[in-house]
């Protein structure tokens, strides 16, 4: 009879030890990015060689642009080190999800991607639909361009292809496959101009050499965002809001853009601000 009773005792014990691993595993897995960061004593910050997003500089390895101007200055604020991880723009959510990078910036916020993880209220920066155009053309609105004997190129089947198609009846599209094909042909001077999004036409200009970069009024404009791990703990994503918002108001995005963009041998002053209030 004792030895059933030592043995009963033996299994709880047992069951019990067993339960407590299990908790202390669950509670380790749950920690938060807030928690990790200040354990860990870095911030890891996603990046892509994406200017004026994020560029490495192939001389000394070392990244700047904008994402990585905010990086570093949020790592600054925690006390941490400033980490880049190199991702893609296509991995950067599983990246997310599993615990690779903290935080990824000029990350649109989409509905399939909050589905996924999480984005702060406050926006990162805003861009808009922009055209690349000879340099001779006078552009202040679509209707300019709106005209027999204009040829403008844009990515088939992308929100481009759609707002251009619609605005722009009397002109000639020429529809693409790429954004790489469509500049190509501006590139050619097959056509006129080039519709993207403003912040990619900047890289582009400079390397053809040539066209001037203008938002057409109405602006057709867009917000980008950062990407965090989405988690019960909501430290991280509300302090990175705050972050962000007070970044964005005292006009410090706006200056760590232009930071870049001067060393970047482009001339701020020839492209569309970030900050919408400056458009």
């Amino acid at each position: 009879m004792l030895g059933t009773f030592k043995r009963i005792v033996l299994a709880a014990a047992l069951l019990i030890a067993a339960s407590l691993t299990l908790v202390t595993g669950s509670a380790a897995a749950d920690s938060s990015t807030w928690e990790a960061i200040k354990e860990r004593g870095s911030l890891r910050v996603g990046v892509t060689q994406a200017p004026p997003w994020f560029y490495k500089n192939p001389a000394t390895n070392a990244w700047t642009g904008l994402g990585a101007s905010i990086g570093q200055a949020m790592a600054t604020e925690l006390g941490v080190e400033f980490d880049p991880v190199e991702v893609t723009w296509g991995t950067a959510v599983a990246a997310l999800q599993a615990d690779k990078i903290d935080i990824m910036f000029v990350l649109d916020a989409t509905p399939a991607r909050a589905m996924a993880i999480d984005f702060p209220s406050q926006p990162l920066l805003y861009y808009a639909l922009a055209v690349l155009a000879d340099d001779d053309l006078q552009i202040s609105t679509w209707e300019d361009l709106n005209k027999d004997g204009i040829k403008i190129a844009v990515t088939q089947g992308t929100t481009m292809d759609t707002y251009i198609s619609a605005r722009l009846p009397n002109a000639e599209i020429l529809r693409f496959p790429s954004n790489g094909e469509s500049v190509a042909a501006f590139q050619s001077k097959r056509v006129n101009a080039v519709s993207l999004f403003h912040p990619p036409l900047i890289a582009m200009r400079k390397k053809i050499g040539r066209g001037q970069i203008v938002l057409p009024s109405p602006v057709r404009q867009s917000a980008s965002s950062a990407g965090v791990r989405r988690e019960s703990d909501k430290t991280f994503r509300d302090w990175v809001n705050t972050a962000i918002s007070y970044y964005y108001q005292t006009g410090q995005t706006q200056a760590w853009y232009e930071e870049f963009l001067t060393s970047f041998d482009v001339d701020p002053t020839t492209v569309p601000a970030i900050r919408r209030e400056d458009w």
